[in-house]
């Protein structure tokens, strides 16, 4: 599979940097000077796909871009309604030059709606679908969930389920068509069972009072000894009963007992917070009471588990996530990235006029 990436931030490059570890080979068209965001390290996003540096907004541009699309499986473009069209490269012209094409279109609020043309960042489309309102403790403000929810959950996965279900599609009708990715459409399918439960009376709309949000004492955090947290999940009655029996809570009020739960909260506040961190992922360790360690993100990779899985790899002396989900048959690796170069990319795909676009300002 080819795919054109016409470089953005966040969720469209997330989706290529998936593609491309699950074996896509993928082309990705950047500005001269690269993004205008610029994030501190290693460009991760970024891993396993060649680059060049096309200056899409010069007229002769597009003829280039056209060229890769003829021998491309998908492209994929994160601007906002109506940008690539005025740069020449929209779906129209692009599935006339490759009826089979893959268009894929990454926004946050769509393609269509009064909001269509509206900038926005993870924590807008997060926040109009009612994800942003249901995170966070009781009484205190929404709580930005880094920009996994509406970026890489919302976007990039659905982006990318539908590149995937499109290619399935041409397998069978031989042709192509757009994939509109709508942040905002994927957070709202993300909160199907929310919907549910609100639909049954069983969710509340105050923050830190429901079974998942923090509302429940025994799906929550708790500070230890040394100030780090341990999770507790126990939502099923023999993970509780686990819970009860390692604290010596046989006392506590049970976990029906609503009108009671700031009881056991605090009763489990006080123990939680009589050894540090580690000492109580010892004592949990291997009891089928779903407590577990809070690790902070430069000690995750070190945990044995994810070591010994190897979930996160260390290349050209980087750590980083593995590819993921994992195959049987067909195991990826984390694919090499070659450092920058805009004509041996384009040659790989069949460019050798570069000379004539580097005179007219098309390549950087």
């Amino acid at each position: 599979m080819r795919v054109v990436e016409l470089a953005g931030i966040g969720p469209g490059p997330y989706a290529c940097m998936l593609l491309a570890d699950l074996g896509a080979d993928v082309l990705r068209i950047d500005r001269p000077g690269g993004a205008v965001l610029r994030l501190t390290g290693p460009d991760l996003l970024a891993r396993g796909r060649s680059t060049a540096a096309v200056d899409l907004k010069n007229p002769a541009a597009a003829e280039l871009v056209l060229r890769l699309v003829e021998q491309a499986d998908v492209l994929v473009e994160g601007n906002r309604p109506g940008v690539a069209e005025r740069l020449g490269v929209g779906p129209e012209v692009c599935l006339e030059r490759n009826p089979r094409l893959v268009y894929a279109r990454m926004t946050g609020w769509g393609q269509d709606g009064p909001w269509a043309s509206y900038v926005g960042h993870d924590i807008n489309y997060a926040g109009l679908t009612g994800a942003l309102a249901a995170i966070g403790e009781r009484g205190r403000k929404p709580v930005p969930p880094l920009n996994l929810v509406a970026d890489f959950g919302g976007g990039s996965l659905f982006c990318v389920t539908g590149i995937l279900a499109a290619l399935v599609e041409r397998g069978v009708s031989g042709r192509g068509q757009v994939v509109d990715a709508a942040m905002v459409d994927g957070v709202t399918s993300l909160m199907t069972m929310f919907y549910a439960m609100h639909a049954g009376g069983g969710f509340s709309e105050e923050r830190g009072t429901n079974l998942l949000d923090g509302g429940a004492p025994f799906y929550d955090t708790y500070a230890c000894a040394d100030g780090e947290y341990v999770a507790v999940g126990a939502l099923e009655p023999q993970f509780w009963a686990e819970v009860v029996e390692v604290l010596g809570l046989e006392d506590a009020p049970g976990q029906g007992d609503v009108a009671r739960w700031p009881e056991l909260r605090e009763r489990l506040t006080a123990m939680f917070a009589t050894r540090t961190r580690d000492a109580w992922a010892e004592v949990f360790e291997g009891r089928p009471a779903c407590v577990t360690p809070v690790l902070r993100l430069g000690e995750a990779a070190g945990h044995p588990h994810l070591a010994a899985r190897g979930t996160a790899v260390e290349v050209d002396g980087v750590v980083q996530p593995a590819p993921a989900p994992r195959f049987s048959r067909t195991p990826a690796e984390v694919p090499a990235t070659p450092e920058p170069d805009t004509r041996a990319a384009l040659a790989a795909w069949g460019i050798d006029d570069l000379d004539r676009l580097a005179a007219h300002g098309v390549i950087g």
